[in-house]
């Protein structure tokens, strides 16, 4: 299975979510109700006419280096931080041309069979 960004859907004349076997279900597959609960509770949604996807040619990134530290509740960077705006900058700079395409399938799950957990932050 490939990791989208569509892996919650709701069946025709119903109002509850569907989870997919991804990475935010549990190990057996089924339905891990906290992430589902988490993932599906914001009536928001990101659109952007200007991005990047890069699905599994992604470039490997520090993240360390814009002080990202992987834990629940994970604060969001204000773009004018002197290292985010460096680090978008140096994607913006090695991609050029490659704005608002996707350049790759996404990850393939089944490879890594990763697990996230939404309440603890732990990745299994």
């Amino acid at each position: 299975m490939m990791v989208g960004d569509n892996i919650y859907h709701q069946q025709v004349g119903s109002d509850s979510w569907v989870q997919e076997d991804s990475h935010h279900s549990k190990q057996d597959g089924s339905c891990n109700s906290e992430n589902l609960k988490r993932d599906t509770s914001s009536a928001n949604v990101l659109v952007s006419e200007y991005f990047y996807y890069f699905g599994m040619c992604a470039p490997q990134v520090n993240l360390a280096s814009i002080g990202y530290k992987n834990h629940i509740g994970q604060s969001k960077k204000p773009l004018s931080d002197e290292a985010v705006a460096v680090f978008i900058n140096t994607i913006e700079q090695q991609n050029k041309n490659r704005i608002n395409l996707v350049l790759d399938d996404p990850f393939d799950f089944l490879s890594a069979m990763k697990r996230v957990d939404q309440a603890t932050g732990k990745i299994t």
